[in-house]
């Protein structure tokens, strides 16, 4: 996970350790705890260990079961400038762009099913080389500047195996602005809508295309990813959320599902590629 997030859901951790420790009536051993509260010991260990996410009815509970109620406010605080703010693009960026897409591609590993939504661009996991090479050129430019751009290509590229392993699912929906938007030259986008035309019909993705005149109940904005139900990646300009909390996952499957009523399938959404990909060949 992201080091800004991790880092803070780790001295989260920490910090309710602390809190079991020095219990006003003596301190109290991990199974106590989890007795007191009736969890499970498990989520005892995960949550001091950075390795779960508190809610904040988890924290409230934590303090009060330990006898410090006085301390909530202090752990929602702590939580609140967490829970989605989570990795700078420049910090994340630093060590150049190849990291970045490993550590993401780590978590798609351990992914069965991946919902994806992007209105701009197209998604990373079905992009061409070339066309890739491209939009990270871009960011780069922006954001910070490279010299891995190749190396992070190729670890695009390598994320794409994903699409062949064996149990793997895929639920993409892209607006035809993504199918449009010149971010390449014209020859390379043209063999980037080739690409998407060929997955049509492949039985791991399930590939809906949003097109300019259907009607929309939300406004098509916000790519985001969500993992199986574990966990959610979202982009803004200045960083990258990961959520890992019920709540937000629950949220951004409803906006997912939302956003598909609007979407069209098969040979429907097949058609609207081919208009794009004609329109590149209009002088």
């Amino acid at each position: 996970m992201s080091t800004d997030y991790q880092q803070a859901r780790e001295a989260l951790g920490m910090r309710l350790r602390e809190l079991r420790f020095s219990c006003p009536d003596g301190r109290l051993t991990g199974q106590e705890l989890a007795r007191r509260l009736g969890w499970p010991n498990s989520k005892i260990s995960k949550l001091e260990n950075g390795r779960q996410t508190a809610t904040s009815d988890d924290l409230r509970a934590w303090a009060d079961s330990t006898g410090q109620p006085e301390v909530y406010p202090e752990l929602a605080s702590r939580l609140a400038g967490f829970e989605s703010h989570i990795r700078s693009w420049r910090r994340a960026l630093a060590s150049g762009f190849k990291p970045a897409h490993e550590s993401l591609s780590r978590e798609i590993e351990r992914t069965r099913c991946l919902w994806l939504w992007e209105e701009a661009v197209i998604p990373g996991l079905v992009q061409t080389p070339e066309y890739a090479r491209h939009v990270i050129t871009r960011y780069s430019e922006l954001l910070a500047p490279a010299g891995d751009i190749e190396a992070a290509v190729r670890a695009r590229m390598k994320r794409q195996e994903w699409l062949y392993e064996p149990g793997r699912r895929l639920h993409v929906l892209i607006w035809e602005a993504a199918l449009r938007a010149l971010v390449c030259p014209p020859a390379a986008l043209a063999a980037q809508l080739d690409r998407l035309t060929g997955l049509v019909g492949l039985d791991t993705v399930e590939l809906g295309i949003i097109p300019f005149t259907a009607p929309v109940r939300i406004v098509p904005a916000n790519g985001f990813w969500v993992l199986d139900d574990r966990l959610v990646v979202a982009e803004d300009w200045h960083a990258e959320l990961w959520l890992d909390d019920a709540d937000n996952i629950a949220l951004y499957m409803k906006v997912w599902r939302t956003l598909q009523e609007s979407a069209v399938y098969g040979a429907v959404a097949q058609n609207v590629i081919n208009a794009a990909r004609r329109q590149l060949n209009e002088p």
